[in-house]
């Protein structure tokens, strides 16, 4: 009697039940191994999907993957809407949006750069951002909108993928060793602590806090789009949900600290109220901080690591944009798919990317 295959998910973030999900479609037996499944940084996420605002000239090769990974939102979305029941997209464009001259002209370069790559973009005037965003401050100068970045619940989508994994054996266990588990194949999707199973793994942890803010009876209504800036230097983002809007994010290299400080909440705050000053009547519904798995060059790390084991990690802080496409690529890779792949993770020289030392 034929046996089914057996994998070895460890990981249960959004990431690794999304992979699981997908390969239990595929055939596999699959078993998801988290202590804590959907409580790191998949739980603390935006849910932005915007490749093309986060872009520069040069990083040629990190656009090509997002925008690769911003298409496969839409039948994903769908096959787990029709699966669960659940949608989880919130707004269908984002604004990146310029405070001085130097942010205005750091638009049109990025404008420019984008229409020359045959991706489609609109720059709005201070007049034109008013009327798209009237809540937004006087002070926006600029606005650069790229339909089609559109953002998802995170929340929503880790319940909608825990649905979904109805045939998916989850374990609340952590994994010490890869080589304990008895399965087939391994898939190691444990965010920033990948490279502790896996060592010299070229991912490490990146600190971001993020903010949750309700709206209240009286209070500015969010903006309808994603909104993006910077701010004093630092990255400023404001994502809508249901019941008010996400502000993040921080970033600091702090290790696996995951303490909300007082200065991260101050910054976002002052921040937020630069480019949205309604924000001061919202509740101030949850303050936390996640560990972005980032890899020295921006892209995922989604390939074997030999051949029993397949990297789903490194995602940064796309995560949620890169998830779709993740799912979509590591079940055709546990067939034996060489397909052409930028996120492989043999692009690294490290010695243990292909054999552990």
């Amino acid at each position: 009697m034929w046996a089914m295959r057996t994998l070895a998910v460890v990981g249960g973030g959004a990431v690794g039940l999304a992979v699981a999900w997908q390969a239990a479609n595929a055939g596999w037996s699959v078993t998801v191994f988290d202590p804590t499944p959907g409580s790191g940084a998949s739980w603390v996420a935006g849910g932005m999907l915007a490749p093309l605002s986060e872009g520069w000239p040069g990083e040629e090769r990190v656009l090509t993957f997002g925008a690769a990974a911003l298409a496969a939102w839409p039948a994903f979305a769908e096959q787990l809407r029709a699966t669960t029941g659940e949608s989880v997209f919130v707004a269908e464009q984002t604004m990146t949006v310029a405070l001085d001259s130097a942010d205005v002209a750091d638009l049109r370069t990025v404008a420019d750069w984008l229409g020359s790559l045959g991706h489609q973009t609109e720059l709005l005037d201070r007049a034109g951002v008013r009327a798209a965003e009237p809540a937004l401050a006087r002070s926006v100068r600029a606005g650069l909108v790229t339909t089609g970045e559109s953002a998802i619940d995170n929340r929503v989508l880790l319940r909608a993928l825990n649905k979904a994994c109805a045939q998916v054996e989850m374990r609340a266990e952590t994994v010490a060793s890869l080589d304990n588990l008895p399965h087939d194949r391994v898939v190691l999707a444990a965010g920033a602590q990948s490279a502790q199973l896996w060592p010299d793994l070229p991912v490490r942890p990146v600190k971001g806090e993020i903010l949750r803010l309700r709206h209240r009876i009286g209070a500015q209504p969010a903006p309808k789009r994603v909104i993006r800036a910077r701010v004093h230097g630092r990255p400023l983002y404001f994502v809508p949900r249901d019941d008010g809007i996400v502000v993040g994010a921080t970033q600091y290299e702090a290790g696996f600290d995951t303490t909300v400080t007082v200065g991260g909440v101050r910054d976002l705050i002052a921040d937020a109220e630069t480019i949205f000053g309604g924000v001061a009547e919202y509740e101030l519904a949850e303050a936390a901080a996640g560990l972005r798995p980032s890899t020295p060059d921006n892209l995922p790390l989604l390939g074997p690591l030999d051949d029993r084991v397949i990297a789903a990690t490194g995602h940064g802080r796309n995560g949620m944009l890169s998830l779709a496409l993740t799912a979509e690529l590591i079940p055709r890779l546990l067939e034996g798919d060489e397909t052409p792949n930028l996120a492989d993770p043999q692009r690294f020289s490290s010695p243990t990317v292909g054999g552990r030392q």
